[in-house]
């Protein structure tokens, strides 16, 4: 029996990549049907791009797939730098202070559990 995967990803998210992660961390390994419960009680902001990654990642399987969202489990999720958004602001005396707004890839593998 093949072993199938689902993958989402949802790029540019302008969320910092470090602040993403510590989300990322808390579901990772678990069942997806947990997570999604877990992740819309986080009080943490990047935890919506999170779900809403998951939730197509879910419905990915579904209806592309045919798999039963109760077997499914986060295999891989990760969240990776995306570009940089630099520019700067004027201070004092003549001076700039630099300003980078940062974001973030976020990518979803899913696998079905089976029964071993």
């Amino acid at each position: 029996m093949q072993d199938f995967e689902v993958r989402a990803e949802i790029r540019h998210v302008w969320h910092s990549a470090q602040k993403v992660r510590l989300v990322v961390d808390h579901v990772r390994g678990m069942d997806a049907t947990r997570a999604l419960g877990v992740l819309k009680t986080m009080p943490q902001v990047a935890a919506g791009p999170v779900h809403k990654v998951l939730s197509s990642a879910v419905a990915n399987a579904e209806n592309n797939f045919g798999m039963a969202a109760e077997d499914l489990y986060i295999a891989e999720i990760s969240a990776d730098e995306g570009p940089v958004r630099c520019w700067r602001r004027f201070g004092a005396r003549g001076r700039f202070k630099p300003i980078r707004k940062r974001s973030s890839h976020i990518t979803v593998i899913l696998r079905e559990r089976t029964e071993s």
